[in-house]
């Protein structure tokens, strides 16, 4: 099957017909939709999927020979994710894991055969959308994130992860770091559109390659005022939390801008949330991002100030909670170079670049060697419908991929 046909076995999977966006929320019918449709894909290659504890799925093509449920070691892994954030574009993660199988089509067409295993993984909650912590899965496989916590976890209707985890039939007590997995992993490949437009911009160049993430991390700003009629309380005698909040929002942008980070508040919830009246809660949460950690620390510091200042104008409490920090992730340089004079050997150029956005194999990159190759976006937008790569470079996308998994575990 090529990867027009897969992709288009996936492309209707929680999508919205109202926005053109995908809500693939982690654990709801979408998600295990998405879940199926992996299952279903690794069956007709006739290979074997294993659910890890933490949800994560990994679909294996062991070496001819292997022992069937025997240890694998030395593991060539790619693949990325199927969640998405709210209104998400189709390509984010599910271009990385549809490409893993196309990559797998496209080797046993040339028959070639593994020597190492090779597996395609899709990792649960990346996106951290609907239990607010981002590459959930993955932290929660190297022991990142303590299963107990993680357990605790609630969407915005108060649903736990753990309960909905075993609504959908997979056993939260499971949580947890798993070393045997880990240990046996040689190699992690994650293929994935690029979040920008370096490639299509002054690179010029259908795919690149990762060089690191920046440090990141998201934190939760409550706010705290007095709940009031809007049409009869002074102005002068309210506590109004939303102004404070507004203030912040203002300085974190300038704040940013001042200091060459990035910092976001894309979601905020007042309560009680009427029209005509005074919010009492303003809960609002900041997605921050620099160059280096010092910058970050310097930027979340200075938009608490900021935060702490406008709520005391305004006689109004506020708090700030940690809900995840990311350290720099540098990807193995022995094999990132490696795939770079693979594929230069071939005839494509790619280009290293950085990039701000998270990923798995960030997570991954502190416990295995790790690595990431990046398919051209001409819009430059993502975590939204108008992200779009062309299907000419994301067929170079898979014949790359290819490329390197045949190299790393094929011969």
């Amino acid at each position: 099957m090529s990867l027009a046909r897969l992709w288009e076995s996936l492309l209707p999977l929680g999508r919205d017909n109202r926005t053109g966006g995908y809500r693939r929320y982690s654990w709801t019918e979408a998600d295990l939709a998405c879940r199926d449709w992996f299952r279903a894909v690794a069956a007709e290659r006739e290979l074997p999927v294993h659910a890890d504890g933490n949800g994560n799925l990994w679909a294996w093509w062991d070496p001819p020979g292997s022992p069937p449920g025997g240890p694998r070691t030395g593991a060539v892994v790619t693949g990325s994710h199927l969640d998405s954030v709210p209104d998400g574009g189709a390509f984010d993660g599910a271009l990385g894991v549809a490409s893993g199988f196309a990559a797998i089509d496209l080797l046993r067409e040339r028959r070639s055969l593994p020597v190492r295993p090779i597996a395609v993984a899709a990792f649960s909650e990346e996106e951290g959308a609907r239990f607010g912590v981002a590459c959930l899965g993955s932290r929660l496989l190297t022991g990142a994130m303590d299963p107990g916590a993680a357990r605790e976890l609630r969407d915005g209707d108060g649903i736990t992860l753990a309960d909905a985890m075993a609504a959908a039939g997979h056993d939260p007590g499971l949580l947890g770091p798993d070393p045997a997995l880990v240990d046996g992993i040689g190699a992690f490949v994650e293929l994935h559109i690029e979040q920008g437009r370096a490639l299509a911009g002054s690179l010029v160049a259908p795919l690149g390659v990762a060089e690191g993430i920046w440090p990141h991390g998201r934190w939760r700003f409550d706010f705290a005022g007095q709940a009031d009629h809007a049409g009869t309380a002074r102005l002068a005698d309210r506590r109004d939390p939303m102004l404070p909040f507004a203030a912040t929002v203002l300085a974190a942008r300038e704040c940013a801008g001042r200091l060459g980070t990035l910092a976001t508040f894309g979601k905020v919830v007042a309560r009680p949330g009427g029209v005509n009246a005074i919010s009492s809660t303003v809960r609002a949460w900041l997605d921050a991002r620099a160059p280096d950690q010092p910058g970050l620390d310097e930027t979340v510091e200075q938009i608490g100030v900021a935060a702490g200042r406008a709520a005391r104008q305004h006689s109004v409490a506020v708090t700030v909670t940690a809900e995840s920090r990311t350290p720099p992730a540098g990807f193995d340089r022995a094999l990132r170079d490696r795939i770079t004079r693979l594929l230069a050997t071939a005839g494509t150029d790619v280009p290293a670049l950085p990039t701000g956005a998270g990923h798995d194999a960030g997570v991954l990159t502190a416990h295995v060697p790790a690595a990431m190759l990046f398919v051209r976006n001409p819009t430059g937008v993502s975590h939204s419908p108008d992200e779009h790569a062309d299907p000419e470079d994301c067929e170079a996308g898979v014949a790359a991929l290819a490329a390197v998994l045949e190299n790393l575990a094929c011969r």
